[in-house]
């Protein structure tokens, strides 16, 4: 059987005054992982410009895939040059989209602590509820845009632009908005 894709959250501290070191930092860091077989996509955020941590996802196709990238010489070195102004401070390691639902954690999850997801009518209409506008305002901007191409060629465009928006941005938005619903 197929090992399933694996997601990695990390949450990492630095100073707020050293935030161009960081951005440098965080982007050659990608830029090791782009060239690596399985590797899927990465993205960060911080809750505001004056926050101190850097929540970072990257995620490979499968457990070897990742396995050959944290184990790699580039991400030591890499990470090595962060050493005095990165602080690592929690990681957690996921498959599937209930990753999503998930509460961040400040310790290390292993199978057996993995908490309940919420059931899957309520993982379907939490995405729902991202899709859709998503969607609609695809229809009303890049519909527009690619009209005159034929429907497979429309559909891979669309998905390629709007996979990575729900990914990164649009379901950690509702998902943490939902979060009291979603547990109940």
């Amino acid at each position: 059987m197929e090992s399933p894709a694996v997601t990695v959250a990390i949450t990492r501290r630095a100073d707020p005054s050293r935030q161009a070191e960081m951005i440098a930092w965080v982007n050659a860091g990608t830029t090791l992982a782009e060239d690596f077989p399985g590797f899927l996509g990465t993205g960060w955020v911080r809750p505001d410009q004056t926050s101190y941590e850097w929540h970072m996802l990257y995620r490979f196709a499968d457990e070897h895939a990742l396995r050959n990238w944290e184990e790699s010489p580039q991400r030591r070195w890499w990470l090595s040059s962060a050493e005095g102004f990165v602080e690592h401070t929690r990681t957690e390691k996921r498959t599937g989209i209930e990753g999503w639902f998930d509460p961040p954690r400040t310790h290390e999850i292993s199978e057996a602590a993995t908490p309940k997801a919420p059931p899957r009518w309520k993982q379907a209409v939490t995405i729902w509820l991202g899709f859709f506008p998503v969607s609609l305002l695809a229809a009303f901007t890049l519909n527009h845009v690619i009209a005159d191409l034929n429907v497979v060629l429309r559909t891979l465009i669309s998905t390629l632009c709007l996979t990575p928006l729900m990914t990164y941005l649009v379901l950690p938005q509702i998902t943490r908005l939902l979060q009291p619903w979603l547990r109940r």
